[in-house]
């Protein structure tokens, strides 16, 4: 059989329940995560990123797991006149390890600029948290051809107040803005693969080490196996597919065992 091109264990599987799921929804999906297999096995690096007001529920019935449980966004600032902001500081004193920043539905929606990424990713590693940094085109810039030139940006961006002697964990995820969402369009898995190969590139040039790159957009349980054979997808950032407990799960189960069938 073909060797995995990366280390099962490397591999991270992770969801982003966005502005989904009260409390108790939340705690019944912990639950149900907690008590499976996949959630105790050192399989993969699992990650569930709940909406701020379910972090500290999740993080305590996912304690006794090998589950990381991250935050959706955070401030720049420590603390300060930042009405309804939350700050690094506070995401940890929940329970989280992990946030995500710079997510295409913040850009857009909410006016996060690649300065703000670059802000926020030097705040969360300046606190310990892992900054899982969402890149990704355009179906413009994709039709134009400038999905390159415009990940190149965002990546110098997102790491330009980074500081190369601190000791971090950095994540990228690609998520092109065409293929996310209900209606977005499943990208092809060479395309991805060629469009992680760049940001490694272009990280490791900023860096001098390098980093694991996730694919989210329409990620299910159809086309997981297929992305994460991937060479160079370290990972999978999942939407609805997984907001479910069992769909979640379900994908873990499938992709653990395709990784491992390459070995």
């Amino acid at each position: 059989m073909a060797k995995s091109p990366h280390p099962l264990t490397a591999f991270w599987i992770g969801t982003s329940w966005k502005m989904n799921k009260t409390r108790p929804e939340a705690c019944a999906f912990a639950r149900h995560l907690a008590g499976s297999a996949v959630a105790t096995a050192a399989t993969a690096n699992l990650f569930v990123i709940p909406p701020f007001t379910a972090i500290a529920d999740v993080a305590t019935l996912l304690r006794e797991t090998r589950v990381r449980v991250g935050a959706q966004n955070m401030h720049w600032a420590d603390q300060g006149p930042w009405t309804g902001e939350i700050s690094a500081a506070m995401i940890k004193e929940c329970g989280a390890t992990l946030v995500e920043i710079g997510h295409s539905e913040r850009r857009e929606f909410f006016g996060e600029t690649d300065e703000y990424v670059s802000l926020k990713t030097a705040a969360a590693i300046r606190h310990g948290l892992t900054a899982l940094i969402c890149v990704g085109d355009t179906r413009a810039e994709y039709e134009a051809k400038r999905t390159g030139a415009v990940l190149r940006r965002q990546v110098a961006a997102a790491l330009s107040r980074v500081d190369k002697a601190m000791p971090s964990e950095i994540l990228f995820a690609y998520e092109p803005v065409w293929s996310i969402g209900e209606k977005g369009t499943p990208a092809p898995p060479d395309f991805i693969d060629a469009q992680h190969a760049q940001i490694k590139t272009f990280a490791a040039d900023m860096l001098g080490r390098s980093v694991h790159i996730l694919y989210g957009g329409s990620v299910s349980l159809a086309n997981a196996g297929a992305l994460a054979r991937q060479p160079h997808v370290d990972g999978l950032l999942i939407g609805r597919s997984a907001w479910s407990a069992e769909g979640y799960i379900g994908i873990i189960e499938k992709v653990t065992a395709d990784l491992a069938a390459q070995t």
